[in-house]
Formats: structure tokens, sequence, C-alpha cells
């Protein structure tokens, strides 16, 4: 009687799990991920054998042979899960793997955001159906939202599935491929549910950092050494992008109210901060950044929505790396303090500063050998 309940208990579960997949809209999204995993699973070759395979061009080889290489790294001297992430390879048939949504309203610094099961609400929604990408871009746009539409060359399932290297990250140079490797491999050792900003600031640090300790490991100082200027960049950038957020949240604050004629001024404001923003992007931030072309800045789009997107990957990395120093420049250890203070913290940026208000220095130390 009691196993007859519990199957009984379970076929009610499942039909109702598969009657919410196949009526809801976050459902079917979920179905068509999942399928698109599954294409991605099928098609996987062991990096292993494709180093070995003297018919594949050298250039590939090496490319996955540092995937394979800065993996151990991640694994062995950075301290991190890597679970069975990056130990194959799935060449897609197309350039672009999948693209990422975000979307703001246009009068207030606040994100549109999706939610989904085990990670929460994130402020971006990725598609592999480019064209239903650019259909919910047009819908929210219609809808009064900015909207942020770009490519992504890979993504993380936190170790639940064995994500495999894809040909569209494999195109990165051999820096951006090590770092990216580690950025998403630190996913598998730490993501706060409902803190999509944290995770991906933090594992832009630990991927920055820990790509340039890999290289110098290896002997290649003039590698590490661009990873760190790529770094200082993006310090600077995060430094812009908050500065600017500051200067928008302040212009709305300054035109308060929810009539047709606060929300013009509201708007007016903005697009002042913005065009003010442009300008000191291009003339007094431009000639300070090391790696990043200056043209490039002047083409760059400056709303609510990519203010936002940005910011989910570049806020407060300083912070990090002012926990970097405090523990001696020992990334295994900077990772791992920034892990017991975030925890499930609901503000595991403020856990991290309370910590720095406090802690003491430690003195700087070499990085610590890989582990046997």
């Amino acid at each position: 009687m009691v196993g007859g309940f519990l199957l009984k208990a379970i076929g009610v579960l499942l039909a109702t799990a598969i009657g919410y997949l196949a009526v809801t809209p976050t459902g079917r999204y979920l179905v068509r991920a999942g399928w698109e995993e599954g294409r991605i699973l099928a098609k996987r070759r062991a990096i292993d054998e494709l180093v070995a395979d003297r018919t594949i061009d050298d250039r590939t080889r090496a490319k996955l042979r540092l995937v394979a290489e800065a993996r151990r790294f991640a694994k062995d001297s950075i301290g991190l899960e890597t679970k069975e992430s990056f130990t194959q390879f799935t060449q897609l048939d197309r350039d672009t793997l999948v693209l990422l949504v975000s979307a703001a309203y246009r009068d207030r610094l606040e994100a549109y955001t999706w939610w989904f099961p085990i990670v929460g609400r994130v402020p971006y929604k990725g598609f592999f159906d480019f064209g239903a990408a650019r259909a919910l871009g047009a819908r929210l746009s219609n809808e009064g939202f900015d909207v942020y539409i770009r490519p992504a060359s890979a993504f993380s399932t936190l170790g639940y599935f064995n994500d495999p290297l894809l040909s569209t990250t494999l195109r990165l140079d051999r820096l951006d491929l090590a770092s990216t490797v580690i950025h998403e491999v630190t996913h598998n050792t730490f993501y706060a549910k409902g803190q999509a900003v944290f995770n991906e600031s933090f594992a832009e640090f630990v991927g920055a950092r820990g790509a340039a300790w890999f290289f110098r490991s290896r002997g290649e100082d003039s590698a590490a050494v661009e990873l760190e200027r790529r770094w200082d960049d993006e310090k600077l950038m995060a430094e812009f992008w908050r500065s600017l957020h500051a200067r928008v949240d302040s212009a709305f604050s300054a035109n308060p109210g929810k009539e047709a004629g606060a929300v013009a001024a509201r708007l007016r404001a903005r697009d002042t901060v913005y065009a003010r923003a442009r300008q000191l992007l291009v003339d007094s931030l431009g000639p300070r950044l090391q790696t990043i072309d200056r043209a490039r800045l002047g083409r760059m789009r400056l709303d609510n929505a990519v203010l936002l997107a940005r910011r989910v990957y570049a806020t407060e990395l300083e912070l990090f790396d002012r926990v970097w120093e405090r523990e001696g420049r020992d990334l295994e250890r900077a990772m791992a303090r920034v892990i017991a203070l975030a925890g499930d913290s609901d503000d595991p940026y403020g856990a991290v500063r309370g910590w720095l208000t406090s802690a003491p220095v430690a003195p700087p130390s070499s990085p610590p050998p890989p582990r046997p």
C-alpha cells in the first residue's frame, strides 16, 4: 500500500511538472534550454583525446591544451571546484552561443528581472533562439524599457552538468581563454542565490587574478603583465560605471513624481547625464586606459539597460582586490575569505566591506605552490 501510494504521488508530481513545462512561458523556456544543453552534451569529445589527435591543427590543439592546464591550475592551485567542467569540447554549428537580453526602466535605475529555479532572480535572460531574443527585446522596448542585447560565448550550469568548452569560447585569445575558464568554474565553487551582480563580479576578479597567476607560474611573465593591465582597465571602467550610476540616480531623485511632466523631466535629466558621461569617457578616461580602444568608447551605448548590465560584471571590483591585498596577495585565501563572508548573506558586499574595516593586513607573500 505504501509503495503504491508513493508511485501514485510520484506520478502526480511528474504529471504536474510536465504540465508546468508545457503550458508556462518559463517552462517552455527551460525545455528549450534543456534541449539545447542536451545537444551540446551529445556532441562532446574529450579534450585530452583532441590534444593527442595529430589530424587537428596545431593552433587548436595548443589552445585546448591551455584550457586543460588552466582548469588543472584552477583546481590544484586556486582551490576551485572544477568538477567535470571543461574536460570535453563541443564544436557548435554557429559563431554565437546565446544572446543575452537585459532591460531596465527608462526613468529609474531598476532592472527588469526574471526568476528561475535554483538561481533565483537574475537581470538577464539567455536565448539559444535568436529570433526569440530579438522578439523579447522588441516587446520590452515597445513597453517602454531600455533594452540591451549582446552575445555570450560561454555559460555555466554551476556544475550540475559536465559543461564542455565550446567552439565559441575557443575563439578567444589565450589570455581571455584562461580567464574565462577560471571565471566559469568559480561559479561551480560559489553561487549565491539571487545575487547575480555579486556572483559575476566576484568571478571576474577570480578569473583575472587567477589567470595572471596561472601564466606567471608557467614563466610567461609578459602574459601575466598583460592580464594585469587588462584588469586595471576593468577596474577603471568599473569605477566609471559606479560614478555614472550615482549621477543618473541623483538626476532621477531630483525630479520625483509619477505625473507625465515629472517623468519627462527625469528622462531629460538622464539624457544630459549620459551625454556628459560619453564626453568624459572618451576625453578623460580613454587616455588612462591601457588595453581598451578609445574609438570603441566613442561607439559605446549609454542608457539604463547598458549601465545596469555592465555593472553585473563590474560592481566594486576594487573591493575584491582589497581582500586580496589583506590576504597577502594569496588568491586562494582571498577567495576563501570572500566566500566565507558572503555565504548566504542578503548583503554580500556589506559583509566583505565590514571585514575590511577591521581585518589586519597580511604580509605580502608569494602564491603557494600547487597542491600535489
